[in-house]
């Protein structure tokens, strides 16, 4: 059920759709199919504890990763023709987090007197309650209706009403497989009214030296968010993995212009991960993978784009054609 909890009144509404319960039982399912398929794998989502946060943040301070300042780049610049295009009175953003460069989209749609509201949408209720605080402050004139949830099963719930334009930034959209996207874009169009809208962050293909540094700094800081995953599973599931016993892999695979992120067992070894009752056998030299990040070309975000039923209107990269931001309507 939705538990709406208003905390200032008629300015911010919350609905809590993934509790505490969900997100145990979403753990638990994902890494007793993961680790139990052959090859492994485990999904990006669980990287994001209170200290995967933290890592994240430091790797987009990082001078190998490219991709967040190539995006607030684009925003600064467009910002202004983005509102005008869109014609949105109605703001969602999807894994909205701290909604950081989201401001930027904000401040100039509050600018042209146009914003009536903003819809975080987060799987972290912590998270989302500090960001949704801080927004009324800085937007004291616009509804705020914040949405605790996981995009991939409840993109049904977000509100619907005005003009909207969803914004889905960061590259994020590049951790799903071809297929997984496929399914994902026509479940978020669907929910869409024609002229609604889409701002869509996608990581641009480049040359393998400066991809795969992205994902393997020199610092070791996206490594130790790689292996931090296995910090979430002792925590939370009752596991032994020997994070020393374990390596940080990025790799770029050419065919399917995506980087890989894996984590190679360094010895033979059993893990047990005791709430499942589980053993986990790995040889040595074994991998899980824990992500995919697709890059992206413009040819194929447009036709993926017109496959859900979406036009592609405005397409805008930085300056150096690192990164692009794409504004599409639903047809």
């Amino acid at each position: 059920m939705s538990d709406r909890t208003a905390i200032k009144p008629a300015s911010i509404a919350i609905d809590v759709w993934m509790g505490p319960d969900d997100l145990d039982d979403a753990l638990r399912a994902d890494v007793l199919s993961g680790l139990t398929a052959s090859p492994k794998t485990l999904p990006p989502k669980w990287f994001y504890d209170d200290r995967g946060c933290e890592l994240f943040d430091a790797i987009t301070r990082l001078p190998e990763y490219y991709p967040t300042e190539a995006e607030r780049m684009i925003l600064v610049a467009e910002a202004a023709a983005i509102v005008k295009a869109s014609g949105a009175d109605t703001v969602v953003e999807l894994g909205s987090g701290t909604s950081d460069k989201t401001r930027v989209l904000l401040d100039a749609f509050n600018d042209a007197g146009t914003l009536q509201r903003f819809v975080p949408f987060e799987i972290s209720e912590t998270t989302l309650r500090a960001a949704t605080e801080a927004l009324a402050t800085r937007y004291p004139g616009v509804e705020l209706h914040a949405v605790v949830g996981d995009f991939e099963r409840h993109l049904d719930r977000l509100p619907s009403g005005g003009r909207r334009m969803i914004a889905f930034l960061g590259g994020t959209i590049g951790n799903f497989t071809p297929e997984a996207r496929t399914h994902f874009l026509a479940d978020l169009t669907a929910g869409m009214a024609p002229g609604d809208s889409l701002l869509l962050g996608t990581d641009l293909v480049k040359d393998v030296e400066r991809l795969e540094a992205a994902y393997d700094d020199a610092a070791g800081v996206t490594a130790e968010f790689n292996l931090n995953v296995l910090e979430v599973m002792n925590r939370e599931l009752g596991a032994n993995f020997q994070i020393g016993q374990f390596a940080h892999v990025a790799q770029f695979d050419q065919a399917n212009e995506w980087i890989e992120m894996r984590l190679r067992s360094l010895v033979d070894q059993t893990v047990i991960i005791r709430d499942l009752a589980l053993e986990v056998v790995f040889a040595e030299g074994e991998e899980v993978r824990t992500e995919i990040s697709a890059k992206f070309r413009r040819s194929g975000v447009e036709a993926e784009l017109a496959a859900a039923g979406l036009r592609l209107d405005r397409w805008m990269t930085d300056p150096n054609g690192d990164f692009a931001l794409s504004l599409s309507t639903r047809t």
